[in-house]
Order: C-alpha cells, then structure tokens, then sequence
C-alpha cells in the first residue's frame, strides 16, 4: 500500500450524455502530480451497474465509446501511480430492475436501501443468489484483462435477508426464516463463501492480488470477517455523519491486527455523492495527519465529473494535504503502536460473549467515549478485543455494559496477577446474566439504583473542579465495600421525577445522605458505578472525564507519555523497529459545528509544548529531531529513564523522532 491514495468515485448515470468525453490523459496525469497522488482507485463497475470499458462479463456505460478504464490505468502507470480497480459489488440498478428477484428483502419483502422501486436510489443485491456468478465474472474479466493493482468491491458484508433464496436455503437446512438469529447465522455463512469465491477467482489469474471489501465499518471482535481482506480501508469521512471522534476509534482498534490500514476521508464538505463541495484545506491536513499519527495510510475521496475531466481545485486542494503527507512518509511506514492502556471494546465483548451476539446493532457509545477520555487525557491506548494479550498493558479498561463470561475472567485474572490494574464501570464485570460481579473488583453487587439521576460525592479534588455532589445522568449500580477504600459515595435525589412528586425545570437534588460507595478502589484496579464512558460521548459532562482521569492517576502513576498539550490536542507515540526509532506525533485542531456538520477551518499554532516520555526500550536515546524539518531537539533523559523535551512550534502537526543508539 501506498501512503497518498485517492478514491475516485464514478457512479454515472445512463441518462447522462458524453461520458467520459473529456478525459484526457495529460490533464489526468497533471491532476494525480498537483495532488501528489501515487494510487488512484479507478472504475471498472459502478452503482448504476455500468462497465467503464468493453465488457463481455456487463454491459459497458451506453453514453460512453472508449475504454476509459484501460486509458486512465495506463496513464496512472505511466507516471509511476497505482491503480487500484473498483466494482460495484452490491449495488447493480440496471440489473437490480430486470432481476428483483436477486435482491436483499427484509421480513416485509421491502429491498434494502430503497425500500422499492418508486423512490429514486440504489438497491441492494442478496449474494446467496445468481447474482454472485455473474459478479465473479466481472471481477475475472477486470482482473484478467487489466493491470489492475489490486480490486476494492463496495457495499459487501453480512447482510439480514428473507429472499426467496435464502428463505429456501433456511428451510432446507431445517431452520426457521423468522427466526432472527438463523437468519442471521445465514448472512454471515454467505458473506464468507462470497469472499472465498472472490478470492478464488483473483487468485487463479492474479495469485496474492490485494482486495479490500468495502462495508463502512470494521466490526470489532470479529477477525473473521476482518480477515477476509488483504489490508483495510477505513471508511470515516468526518463531515459525512462520521464526526472526528470515528477515526481514532477505528484506527486503534485496526493497528493491533497487525494488518496495514488507510483512513479514508473525502475532500467534499460534505459526503459521496457531492458534486461542487469542498472542504477547507487545512480540513484535509489535519484528516491526513491523523492518519499517519495511528500508523495509517491515507485515502482521500474524490467524485469525478462524468465528463471525464479532473476538477482542478479538487487537485489543488488535495495537493495541498498530500504534498506534507509525501515530505512524511519515512517516519510513518511499518510501525507499531506504543500503548499503556487497553480498552475491551463493548462490541468486540458483546460478539465474544456466550449468547450477546444478541445485543448486535443495540446502541454502544461506550467505546467512542472511552476514546475520547483518553485522548482528551492524552493517555497512550489501543482498542482490543477478548483475542488480545491483556498482559502487554498496564490498565485494562472494561467500559461500561462489559459483561466477563469463565473465559474472560480468566483471562482478567491473568492480567491483575501479573500486576495489571483493572478499571470497570456500570454493570462491567458482572456475569451474563447481570446479577453478580464475575470478577474481583472489592464490592458486591446489591442491584441497580431505581433513582436517576442520582449523585456522586468524590472523596478527592476532581481536576480543576471541588468536591460537591455532581449529578450522574446515566444509569447507576448500588454495591457494597467489600475490600480496598470508597473514593466517594453515592446519593439519591429525594424522589424521582414524577406528575406529583417533582421539583424544578430538570430533576430532583440530591439529599445528601450516603447511600453507598460509587467508586472503589481495590488490589485489582478501581470500579465506578455509573456508566461515565457512555454519558460522556452523549453530553460530555466534565466530571465524568475528571473520575476516569482520577482513577488512571491512581493506576498508573507513571504513564509513558505526559504533555501539557491542550484537551483538544492528540497524541499518539509510535515504534519503526527496522529504524529502531520512536515517533512522536502531535497534532492540533479544533473542529467547530456549523449546522449539522463539524468543519476545521482555523489552525492555532501552539508553541512550547513540554513532553514528558518513559520508552519501554532499555537502550539510551541517541538523538531527538523534528520530521521532516530535521531540527535537533534538546532533551534530558533521566536516571529514571525519563526522557523530557519541549516541541517549539507546533501547527497542525508535527512529528518528534527518538532516536536510539
């Protein structure tokens, strides 16, 4: 993979004249050097269904007369660029009206992503029917006929569906079409035979071609569908409902598969499908440097005109980003991230969990919550899943809704002999069912408090805050001490709020009265009886980060990284073992909501920003530079192994690089 891609979509519809009439292969090869773009992902299929080239395997693009697909890879190649090939892999709407039968169909016989064929859009194909031989055709004759340097199929993935093929292949196999879970179990037996086919068919004319299966979103604790790919494509566009809190949580997780990732975002200020948005350059600096600082490539979205011609602005703009990217790369490729922390992701645990496969689609912000704590606390983590080594942290994080199965336990208990700490929340760590604790954590479970809101009175300074009794949203656990020290006690509202006992426009105050501890702290980490991970991405109430970060004070003393870098800041630390090098990226934005959408248009350079770092390597650090600019840095390095240095200047974002002897 390379580090500066460009996904150029091309969903042309057939009403449209001169496709393609344009092109040319100068002006191409211009565009792809002013964005400083080395792969671009070219069309063979599109949504529509319509070939970009002669084809015996579809039907090429009516309105079009020449091989586009085979004069723009040839173009790209000539200039060094590479030239992934896109198919449309669920979405055919030329065919999707001569075969409606081959289609996705929900219990009330409605199509997936228009529920019929009286509103305008696209519908969704079933690959448990004919329907695949013909794809499998079209991805042979693609890969065949082409140089094609990889193949990215769009819109695949385990899918619901109550076709009369799969209702047929349900029943013969004993099993009912309504009952959810079988239906379910069908998708995921079907999505797999579809990715070995596809790979089959590659393999026997191009063996070990990449191929990427595009469904939006990695699902964590899944490696089996994770895995069906060559390497992954992050699929998070921040302007296009993703927000600038997706990423992160994809990309942490994607890092510990030891699998190579790009994110992609789009260069629209708004989503795919726009034609005449952009966003605002430094929009694109930023969302490139967040890939590179979570040990990503870079991918960014373009739509092109369907009359062939590259949009110069889109160009200029993206150019603007990558030409940064490209001055980057030696510090970014093959490397590993350095954590303390690892946080269980509440998805990856409901699809490991004995019978919480369940809970799939059920609202989850614990995950994006706990990621933005930590980021905002400038703490070093990786999103993991129950076939992770919990040894390699510190602290395991078990965010919320985590319910521990023996399995799990045993695994936990591993990690806190060895010296590990654990902090839980909300009903994590009580047993499936829900009515005790499955782990160690000092208390007993008593119930769920029937009072919400309800308060919690810490025995500590929450930050730059003081001890009052802060009112806690989400809902709370009540338990009893059972070992370790109260870090602050629970209170309830004098009622709830009801038609004839309430007060005041929001709810009830507290009555001051200890009704039990809401936060422990035992010989194996530390549990908080709310569930702060999820009410903080919802409303992000200050001391609901103010426990956590409390808490990880207490857990870890001595974190690997400390940095006076402001809240909104990021900060990642990662390792190049062939360099035998530790880099350092800092980046710097704050986005703002304008309507529905978050934009980043100003950039504030920050200066002297102190940095504090504990390498887990032995070896004394031979130098310390800034990348690219290559300006020596001064540093101390401690007897305690502490290595201290100030960034001068930082806009946007910039890279330290620790260099060892």
């Amino acid at each position: 993979m390379r580090f500066r891609q460009v996904h150029l979509d091309f969903h042309t519809s057939e009403a449209i004249p001169g496709i393609g009439r344009e092109f040319s292969k100068a002006q191409f090869q211009s565009m792809l050097r002013t964005g400083h773009v080395d792969s671009v992902t070219v069309f063979s299929k599109c949504h529509h269904g319509w070939a970009y080239h002669p084809s015996e395997a579809n039907e090429m693009h009516p309105q079009l007369t020449f091989d586009l697909l085979g004069e723009m890879i040839a173009a790209a190649h000539e200039i060094g660029v590479r030239t992934p090939v896109y198919l449309s892999a669920g979405l055919d709407e030329k065919l999707a009206r001569r075969h409606p039968e081959w289609l996705i169909r929900d219990a009330e016989d409605r199509t997936r992503w228009v529920k019929d064929f009286m509103t305008p859009g696209y519908h969704e194909f079933c690959m448990n029917t004919p329907y695949l031989d013909l794809l499998l055709a079209q991805i042979h004759e693609a890969v065949s006929r082409y140089e094609a340097d990889g193949i990215f199929l769009d819109i695949v993935g385990v899918r619901k569906c109550r076709c009369q093929y799969c209702v047929t292949a349900l029943r013969a196999a004993g099993r009912d079409p309504r009952d959810e879970a079988a239906v379910v179990a069908l998708g995921e037996q079907t999505y797999l035979h579809y990715a070995r086919r596809v790979r089959e068919a590659i393999d026997a004319v191009k063996p070990g071609l990449p191929v990427y299966h595009n469904n939006g979103h990695q699902q964590r604790g899944r490696r089996d569908l994770v895995q069906v790919n060559s390497h992954l494509e992050l699929e998070s566009l921040p302007t296009g409902g993703w927000g600038y809190d997706h990423f992160p949580l994809s990309a942490r997780y994607a890092q510990t598969l030891g699998m190579e990732f790009l994110g992609m975002t789009g260069k629209f200020h708004t989503s795919w499908g726009e034609f005449g948005g952009y966003k605002h350059p430094n929009a694109l600096r930023f969302e490139t440097a967040l890939s590179l600082a979570h040990g990503a490539k870079c991918s960014i979205g373009d739509q092109l005109h369907p009359s062939g011609l590259m949009d110069e602005s889109t160009y200029a703009l993206i150019g603007a980003a990558y030409s940064e990217v490209e001055a980057k790369e030696e510090w970014c490729g093959g490397v590993t991230s350095v954590a303390d922390i690892a946080v269980l992701s509440l998805e990856a645990a409901r699809e490991a969990c004995p019978g919480g496969q369940a809970r799939r689609g059920e609202p989850n912000l614990a995950d994006a919550g706990a990621v933005r704590i930590l980021t905002e606390g400038h703490y070093l983590y990786d999103i993991v899943d129950t076939f992770s080594d919990f040894t390699a942290y510190k602290v395991l994080i078990l965010p919320d809704e985590v319910a521990v199965w023996p399995e799990l336990a045993e695994a936990i208990e591993r990690f806190t002999t060895g010296g590990g700490k654990v902090l839980a929340t909300g009903r994590s760590g009580l047993n499936p069912a829900g009515d005790a604790f499955a782990l160690d954590l000092g208390v007993t479970w008593l119930g769920t408090n029937p009072y919400r809101p309800a308060y919690f009175k810490p025995y500590f300074t929450p930050g730059g805050l003081l001890p009052a009794s802060y009112v806690m949203y989400s809902e709370g656990q009540l338990v009893e001490l059972l070992e370790g020290q109260s870090l602050g006690h629970l209170e309830n509202p004098y009622f709830n709020r009801d038609v004839f006992t309430f007060c005041s426009h929001q709810h009830t105050p507290s009555a001051r009265e200890d009704n039990g501890p809401g936060m422990v702290e035992s010989s194996s980490g530390i549990y908080i009886a709310w569930d702060v991970f999820s009410e903080y991405a919802e409303a992000g109430h200050l001391i609901l980060k103010e426990l956590v970060l409390h808490a990880l004070e207490r857990l870890l003393p001595l974190p690997s990284l400390r940095t006076n870098l402001p809240a909104r800041g990021i900060t990642t630390l990662q390792y190049q073992q062939a360099e035998q090098r530790y880099v350092h990226h800092l980046l710097y934005a704050a986005p703002a909501l304008k309507g529905r959408i978050e934009v980043i248009e100003d950039i504030v350079p920050l200066r002297d920003i102190s940095v504090s770092l504990r390498l887990p390597s032995p070896a004394p650090v031979h130098r310390v530079y800034l990348a690219p600019s290559m300006t020596e840095l001064p540093f101390t390095a401690g007897q305690q192994g502490e290595l201290t240095y100030t960034i001068p200047y930082l806009e946007n974002h910039q890279m330290a690089v620790i260099e060892l002897a």
